[in-house]
């Protein structure tokens, strides 16, 4: 009796082991993500990420689009601009001309959290770029939001210089949030769940809690195997 108390203590030793060490490696997967400008199409009230690249998107007049620097894993959980995007405020003093169209930016440089070290993100910006018919996004942006950086597959690393360096760089999280930073990951959880709230899903269980049952399951049958051979022994 005592030796089967004993070997079942040891089995439940190692699934709390096992838990922790799991436990652990699905929160450093989870704070594993890119730090890039996401691009943003406005449509109503709310943000949907661009299905194009800037320099192929062709916006009409009167269309909002953003930009917003941030450490995202996937465009799924990507950071969107903040604050108010309404095409009348932005170019209001733009007025329109014949064979031009007006684009009203958001430009959303971040939070510190976000930031590349040493780096400090410029306040948020809005612009009314006044462009040919036939422009780009990447033009449109070029016209108002000087210098541009891009590496060299076309990808857009910097907007009015910031940041200095870098482009689409794997880090990890793992700095101590701001204020501001804590402000922005709740509108970011809150607007996620609109999200998810719109589109009739909720989401499924995160890969953490899934292997987690996976491995309650395995070693919780262990147990039952090896208590039953040493009581038929």
């Amino acid at each position: 009796m005592i030796r089967r108390a004993l070997a079942v203590r040891r089995t439940l030793a190692l699934l709390l082991a096992a838990l922790t060490l799991l436990v652990g490696a699905a929160q450093a997967a989870q704070a594993t993500g890119y730090r890039y400008w996401s691009f943003w199409d406005r449509d109503g009230d709310t943000w949907t990420y661009a299905t194009q690249g800037p320099s192929t998107a062709r916006p009409s007049d009167g269309d909002v689009q953003g930009f917003r620097f941030a450490v995202s894993e996937d465009s799924k959980d990507a950071a969107r601009p903040r604050g108010a995007a309404v095409f009348e405020v932005i170019c209001a003093r733009t007025p329109a001309r014949n064979g031009e169209k007006r684009v009203a930016l958001v430009i959303d440089f971040g939070t510190t959290a976000d930031a590349p070290s040493d780096e400090t993100p410029p306040a948020r910006r809005t612009a009314c770029a006044r462009v040919p018919d036939d422009a780009t996004t990447a033009e449109a942006l070029a016209s108002v939001a000087k210098p541009l950086r891009y590496d060299t597959n076309a990808l857009l690393c910097a907007i009015a210089g910031y940041p200095e360096r870098g482009c689409g760089e794997q880090v990890s999280g793992g700095g101590k949030p701001t204020a501001t930073d804590e402000q922005a990951a709740r509108e970011q959880a809150a607007e996620k769940e609109a999200a998810e709230k719109k589109d009739g899903s909720q989401g499924g269980p995160s890969l953490g809690l899934v292997a987690g049952i996976a491995v309650v399951a395995v070693l919780g049958a262990a147990a039952v195997w090896q208590a039953r051979r040493r009581r038929n022994a």
